[in-house]
């Protein structure tokens, strides 16, 4: 299995926490089960939900990653009061919210996205602009539920391709079915543990 690195984006606060803590929970334990790594922005609400759903399960090969705004640990926790324990590694960035969030992205193979406010909607035009596999839990309020109107109106590269379903495990599968399907010309030599002996030119 290829280790991808699957992004949760959603609200630090507001209505869609107290509505869908639960399935950002769900979410963050079934990347971990599937072996993959978890990618946050460091931060709380939906996003530390998802995290801390990942570090529910005690054995798994991914990591859990947090892109933090800050630009050191003492800047994480004294000046943006971040958590930390939830995340095996964190990227100090420095960039701020809005820097960090590109960085995220970018970093990510796919984003999948729970509940959500502007920030969220940072992340996802960011990633249907950088042609990242994109996911939205529906159902979990915010600008998930809002997602189809809006790229129904808005056109965006990849809006085609935007898996939606209401629920967080099934979810999760679909989004790593979709990456098997765009990294499936990936050919391993067994040299990089990354990578799984790969089905080169069989499709």
């Amino acid at each position: 299995m290829m280790k991808y690195q699957i992004c949760v984006s959603g609200a630090a606060s507001g209505e869609t926490v107290d509505s869908a803590h639960e399935k950002a929970f769900a979410i963050g334990a079934e990347i971990a089960r599937s072996g993959k790594t978890l990618l946050t922005g460091a931060t709380v609400g939906l996003p530390h939900f998802a995290a801390r759903g990942f570090k529910s399960i005690s054995q798994t090969k991914g990591v859990s990653v947090g892109f933090s705004p800050a630009s050191s640990f003492r800047e994480h926790i004294s000046t943006y009061r971040l958590p930390t324990v939830e995340f095996d590694y964190i990227n100090f960035t420095g960039m701020e919210y809005v820097g960090r969030d590109v960085h995220l992205v970018r970093s990510a193979d796919a984003v999948i996205t729970v509940g959500g406010r502007m920030g969220s909607l940072h992340e996802l035009s960011t990633a249907l602009e950088s042609r990242k596999v994109c996911g939205i839990l529906l159902g979990s309020g915010g600008l998930a539920d809002y997602t189809i109107t809006l790229l129904k109106n808005v056109w965006a590269p990849g809006a085609k391709d935007v898996i939606y379903d209401a629920n967080p495990e099934r979810l999760v599968a679909r989004v790593i079915e979709a990456l098997d399907k765009k990294y499936a010309d990936v050919e391993h030599d067994s040299s990089d543990p990354q990578v799984s002996v790969k089905r080169y030119g069989q499709g």
